[in-house]
């Protein structure tokens, strides 16, 4: 089972998002660049990772398409993946101000 956790906000950057979480969860974040999500930050975790990724994204046609148009006021996501539950990685998360829990999903 894998439990994934998207949070967004419109308060912070893609930038500053990094730097709240890498403070609070002690963190070293890799900036990458994909063709289909733009420019995005990774950090490992035990069993998992986190991304953090403007929601925009470079489209085909020039324009940016949202990589969640169900959450079209977040600007900035960031997405958690672990392979079970981590209700102590969703505490720490949930206290940052202005980032807010959108969706949930087990898979």
């Amino acid at each position: 089972m894998t439990d994934h956790h998207t949070y967004g906000t419109s308060t912070h950057t893609a930038s500053e998002l990094v730097r709240l979480v890498s403070d609070r969860l002690g963190l070293v974040f890799t900036e990458r660049d994909s063709d289909y999500r733009g420019v995005y930050h990774l950090a490992s975790i035990p069993n998992g990772r986190i991304e953090i990724q403007p929601n925009p994204i470079p489209g085909d046609d020039d324009e940016d398409d949202l990589y969640a148009p169900e959450h079209p006021a977040a600007q900035v996501l960031l997405l958690a993946t672990t392979p079970a539950l981590d209700p102590a990685l969703q505490v720490r998360l949930d206290s940052i101000e202005g980032l807010t829990h959108l969706n949930h999903e087990t898979a």
